[in-house]
C-alpha cells in the first residue's frame, strides 16, 4: 500500500490542502474544530510529513548542528537537555558530531554539518582550532555555548561566568582555613579565566606565594598525574581545586591511592557540577555552572539569529553557584600556619 498523502488527509478531514499544511505548521490561524479533524485524520491515517519535500519547499532542513568538543566529558549532557528542550519547542531537530573524533579521521569538523544543510551551528565546548569557525560562521549562524572562545563577528557566545566561579572556590577553601591551595588547571579560555580567577583570589588574601598551579589536559588521567605531582612536592597543598569534575575525580583517585583521605587530610573542588559529582559516594563539591540555563540561552540566540534579530557577536554570562558537598573541609591540624589578609 502506497503512504498516505496531505491529499489524503485533507479528504478525511474535510478540508483542503494548505489548511492541512498550516495544522502541521503549528499555525494559530485555524479554528479549533478543523484543527482536531485534520489532527483526527493523521492519527487515522498514519500520516507523516515528507521531511525532505518540506525542506525543499521552505528552503529549510529545520536542523540544527551541535559540535561537540569531546563526547567522553559528562558536563554537556545538562547543557544539551537545555539546548533540544527550547529547539524542539520551535520545531528544530539536533543532529550531533564528534569534534575530536572528527579531527582524529581528517575531517573539518564543521563539513559534515554543511553538506546536510542544517539551518544552524551550536559549537559546545572549546575546540582546539576555534578559528576553523570563522568560515562556517559566513554562511550560517553560529552560536558557542559553554566555551569562551572564538571572538567572531556575529557568533554569540554564551557560557558560564568562569572567573566568578573560580572565585567562589577559592574563598570557600580559604574559609576553611586552607592556606596551600593548588589549582589543577586546564587550557583555552575557560582554562586561563578559571587559572587567572583563583591566582587573583589567593593574592587579594595575601596568598599568592601558597597558590601553585599544575596544567593538566582536563581528562581524568590529567587530574591523576598532576595530583600525584603535586602531593609530591616538599610542602603538599591541603586543598585541591581542579579545572573540572573530571580531572577532580582522577585527583582523589591518586590521593587516596597516595594514603590520604578525602576530605580529612585534602580537600578537592572541582567544576560543573556534572553527574559524576552527585553521585553519592563521590559527593564532589563543585560547581554549578548553570549548564541547563547555558544552553536555553544558547537555543534562543540561534532562533534569534533565524529570525532576523541578533546583530555584532554577543557574551552571554550565566551565574555559577557553589555546590558544598562532601569532598571539603577544614585542613588538617598544623596546616593553618599562614596569616589572611582581605
Amino acid at each position: 500500500m502506497r503512504p498516505p498523502t496531505i491529499r489524503d488527509v485533507a479528504d478525511r478531514a474535510g478540508v483542503s490542502k494548505s489548511l492541512v499544511s498550516l495544522v502541521l505548521r503549528g499555525s494559530d490561524q485555524v479554528r479549533p474544530e478543523k484543527r482536531e479533524a485534520v489532527l483526527r485524520a493523521v492519527r487515522e491515517l498514519g500520516y507523516r510529513p515528507n521531511a525532505a519535500a518540506r525542506s525543499l519547499s521552505e528552503q529549510r532542513t529545520r536542523t540544527v548542528g551541535v559540535l561537540l568538543n569531546d563526547l567522553r566529558n559528562p558536563w554537556f549532557v545538562d547543557l544539551l537537555d537545555g539546548l533540544n528542550s527550547l529547539l524542539h519547542d520551535n520545531g528544530l531537530r539536533m543532529l550531533l558530531a564528534d569534534a575530536r573524533l572528527n579531527r582524529r579521521t581528517g575531517q573539518d569538523p564543521a563539513g559534515p554539518f554543511l553538506d546536510l544543510g542544517v539551518d544552524g551551528l551550536v559549537v559546545v565546548g572549546t575546540l582546539p582550532e576555534p578559528a576553523a569557525l570563522s568560515a562556517v560562521a559566513e554562511r550560517l549562524p553560529v552560536v558557542v555555548a559553554g566555551a569562551r572562545e572564538p571572538v567572531l563577528p556575529g557568533v554569540d557566545v554564551v557560557a558560564n561566568d568562569d572567573e566568578r566561579g573560580a572565585r567562589l572556590v577559592t574563598e570557600h577553601l580559604i574559609g576553611l582555613g586552607h592556606r596551600r591551595i593548588a589549582h589543577i588547571a586546564g587550557y583555552g579560555a575557560v582554562g586561563e579565566l578559571r587559572r587567572g580567577s583563583f591566582e587573583a583570589a589567593m593574592r587579594a588574601h595575601g596568598l599568592a606565594p601558597e597558590a601553585v598551579v599544575e596544567p593538566s589536559d582536563m581528562t581524568e588521567e590529567g587530574g591523576y598525574r598532576a595530583t600525584v605531582r603535586l602531593l609530591s612536592r616538599p610542602v603538599r597543598p591541603t586543598a585541591l581545586f581542579a579545572v573540572n569534575d573530571i580531572a577532580a575525580i582522577g585527583a582523589v583517585s591518586a590521593a587516596e591511592e597516595l594514603g590520604l583521605t578525602v576530605p580529612r587530610d585534602l580537600s578537592v573542588v572541582g567544576y560543573d557540577n556534572t553527574s559524576i559529582a552527585r553521585l553519592r559516594h563521590v559527593w564532589l563539591t563543585t560547581v554549578d555552572n548553570a549548564s541547563h540555563d547555558v544552553g536555553r540561552r544558547a537555543a534562543r540566540c540561534l532562533l534569534d539569529r533565524f529570525e532576523g534579530r541578533g546583530g555584532a557577536g554577543r557574551t552571554d554570562l550565566a551565574a555559577p553557584a557553589l555546590e558544598i558537598r562532601g569532598t571539603t573541609a577544614s585542613p588538617p591540624d598544623g596546616a593553618r600556619d599562614a596569616p589572611v589578609r582581605g
